[in-house]
Order: C-alpha cells, then structure tokens, then sequence
C-alpha cells in the first residue's frame, strides 16, 4: 500500500464516526475478559492499555434497569479542546448502570455524564440528551468514556480517538445535560461487546437516560425532557431505542429522537462495506452475534478460514482507527473457506438468515417526533436502506422529519460519503433537538417523501 494512502486512511480513522454491518460467527472473546467477569480486583489489559478497575462488573448487579452500580469523578482529558472552540464546558461524572441484554440477562453498562456549566434557558427542568456513540471498535479501552478522559491514545499497538466532542460540545454550551453510553461490552470488562445490536443498543440508550437521573448533585429529574442523538452505529441504538421505548421504557420522558445514518438493514449495510475502508465493522458484528448467539458458532467454524478467524480474533480488541489501518478494503470473501462473501453465506444459512432478521430496524413505529438523516452518497451504511427506514416508520404513522443530506461522491468505500453528512447536518439536528425541549411541536414530512432523494 502507498505510504500516501496509508496516511491518508490514518486521517481518515482519526476523525471517523461510525457504521454497521451483518453477518454471522466465530466468537473471539478476550481471554481477560472472560476471566474477570465478577472480579473488580483484576487488571484488565487490552492492547497493552490498563482498563481501568471501576469497568469491573460485580459479581452481583442491580434488580432494576437503569439503577446505578458505581459512579466516579472522570476528569476530561487533558488537552481535550475543539479547535477555535475550547474544552468541553462541564463537569463529568463516570457511570456504571444496569441493563437486560438481547438474550433477557443483566448485564452492566458504563459511560458517562456531564453536568453543564451554562444554564438552560427554557422552561421546566434542565433536560438529557442521551449520546449514543459511532462506531468505537470493539476493545475496552475504545469505549466513549475513556474518550473523554484521553481524546487521542496511541501506544503502538492501538489508535482510539473521542470523536464525538464537536456534538456533545454544542449540546452542552445550550445548557443541555448529556449522558454518553459505552453500550453493552464495550468499557465494561465482563464480555464482547454486541456491535450493533438492535436489542442491546436500545436498552443500553434508555437505560442511560434512567441512571442520570440517580447521579448525585446532578440538576436532571424524573421531570427533565429527554431526546436522543445518534449517529450510524448511534443512529441504529437511538432508532431501537425509538421503537422499545414505549415497552421497555416509558418513565422516561422521552420528547424526540436524531435518528442519524442508521444501519437498520444489517444485510444490505453489510454489502455496503465489504470491501471499503471499514471492512472491520464486519468482524465486530459477527464476533457481537456470536457472543449473544452461540448457536451461530459451529456455522462460523465450518465457514471461516484460518485467516477470517484470526482476523476476528484480533479485531475483538481493536479501535475503530486500528480496523481502518489493518484491514482497509478487504473482502470477507478471503475470510471463508468457500471464498464466498458474507453475504452470501448467510443466504444458503437460514439458522443465520434468521438471526439477521430480528435485527432490523422499522419493524415498530415510535411514538415520538424522529428525525432521521441520511447522506444520499452514502456507501457505506447505505443511503437506500436508511432512506427505507424512514418510508417503514412512515407508513406505520410514525412522525418523521426526514432529511436527505445532499452532497457530491467524496470517494468510494472511503468512509468520506458516510462522515460529511454528520458534519454537514449537525448543527440543524443539535437545533431541531433543543425546539422539543422548548415545547415545539414536532412535525413530519412523510407526505412528501416520495418526491424526496
């Protein structure tokens, strides 16, 4: 590979957000993390990075979801400044919660609050956005909430990057508390995390919002408005969360949801990147269904190669940037033995066939106001499965702004097509979230999306 291009794809993984996929397998599960599972004494290491001990689940977690297991002043990291912009305006607070997992399992969940210096200017009490990050990567010290505490780590052997700053700066320079989630696995030391999993990813995002309430010395309530922010692999908890809300959680007093890139077809999102600079998010899905599926792991041991299976092993603890560096523009199909793609593996494999399935996204209609963006160039989580999310919801009554993102091809498989959007969209959907704090009804344009792009 060209020493230019290599650098260029470094960028690239040092400013990225996030994606999805679909798929099917092998299960490599850090050793350190299986052992440790009800030991908070243990040092977890990943990649040569000590987690910290306070990602150690007890043995024993709370009865109900969204109750605090532990909570720890996180100091923002040094040097942790939007350029032209300053350093996040707030006070953070790291968190531990408890959830139930896909399979109806507690589970624990970290991430991290931060109480805002500015004042909220609206009426009633100061209200939560809960952030629901882009893609990590799938190792422990990837997690958001380490991100905050060291914005860029790089030791050699592992790059992760906080990139979610820009947003959660906005949001809290307009008085707006924000809860980020680590989601189920990622931080937490007991297991893999279940990349984009549907059930996992919106129980983590709501049970988010029940545990800032608890945070002491904190100035959100039970009373505090709540929105949703989430972009591609966000995008997908916050539409989960959207849907479940209703049945999981509706003490929480959820007023509208950003709906950002979602990759609610986990097939079709799969096609989209096999082959493109985030061929990695393949292996982090199939490693995450595997951990919550293990019914899939014989299928994966007699479908993957030696080197499909040593690339899930490795990926199982690397950073959204290392997956960009080492395995740019590969194709699953030099991860099977038949050297057939993913894709198509799961077609002749109903037992995976059917687990995919239950992954999408659309399939129930929120009974909130939902903003849903997609980039119309974008290649990577799919534009036309994203747009389709949108005519699902639509057509089961749902109240959708949907916002076609216009931009020119950035450049194939780079992950350019699938970031811009976020950038360009951002401020509008920072701006649409604080007018459902302010009252402001929300509106809908499903009428017009047939003539929509």
């Amino acid at each position: 590979m060209p020493l230019h291009t290599s650098r260029a794809m470094l960028a690239t993984a040092l400013a990225v957000a996030a994606v999805s996929p679909a798929a099917l397998t092998t299960l490599a599960v850090p050793a350190a993390a299986a052992a440790n599972a009800a030991d908070n004494s243990t040092t977890v290491v990943s990649r040569g990075v000590e987690i910290p001990e306070f990602y150690n689940p007890p043995a024993t977690l709370p009865e109900s979801d969204g109750d605090l297991v532990r909570t720890e002043p996180l100091p923002l990291g040094i040097g942790l400044t939007i350029p032209g912009i300053g350093s996040l305006p707030g006070t953070a607070t790291r968190v531990m919660y408890k959830t139930t997992d896909n399979n109806g399992a507690p589970a624990a969940v970290t991430g991290a609050y931060i109480e805002p210096f500015a004042a909220w200017g609206g009426t009633g009490d100061r209200p939560l956005v809960v952030v629901a990050p882009g893609t990590m990567g799938q190792g422990d010290q990837c997690s958001a909430s380490l991100g905050l505490e060291r914005p860029i780590f790089f030791n050699g052997r592992t790059v992760s990057v906080g990139y979610e700053d820009i947003g959660i700066y906005r949001l809290l320079a307009r008085g707006v508390a924000v809860m980020v989630t680590d989601y189920v696995g990622l931080g937490a030391t007991d297991r893999l995390h279940t990349y984009v999993d549907r059930v996992d990813g919106g129980h983590a995002v709501l049970d988010a919002a029940r545990a800032a309430r608890q945070i002491p010395d904190t100035s959100v309530t039970s009373a505090s408005r709540v929105a949703l922010y989430g972009y591609s692999q966000g995008g997908g908890a916050t539409g989960s969360a959207a849907e479940l809300h209703p049945t999981y959680a509706p003490d929480v007093n959820l007023v509208g949801a950003y709906v950002g890139a979602p990759p609610a077809d986990l097939r079709a999102t799969a096609r989209g990147i096999d082959g493109s600079a985030l061929v990695a998010a393949l292996g982090w899905t199939i490693n995450g269904l595997a951990q919550s599926n293990p019914e899939l792991r014989p299928i994966l041991d007699e479908n993957l190669n030696q080197t499909g299976k040593a690339a899930l092993e490795d990926l199982s603890t690397a950073c959204v940037a290392d997956g960009i560096v080492r395995y740019p523009f590969r194709r699953s199909s030099s991860w099977t033995v038949s050297g057939e793609s993913l894709d198509d593996v799961i077609e002749r494999e109903p037992t995976v066939e059917a687990i995919i399935a239950e992954q999408k996204i659309g399939t129930i209609a929120p009974r909130i106001p939902v903003r849903l963006a997609t980039g119309t160039e974008d290649d990577i989580v799919p534009h036309e499965q994203a747009r389709q999310l949108a005519v699902d919801w639509c057509g089961q009554g749902a109240q959708v702004t949907y916002k076609a993102v216009v931009l020119p091809n950035l450049g194939d498989g780079l992950i350019t097509n699938h970031i811009t959007p976020l950038l360009v969209d951002q401020t509008a959907a920072v701006s649409w979230i604080t007018d459902r704090f302010k009252g402001v009804a929300g509106s809908s344009n499903c009428a017009t999306l047939p003539s929509q792009p």
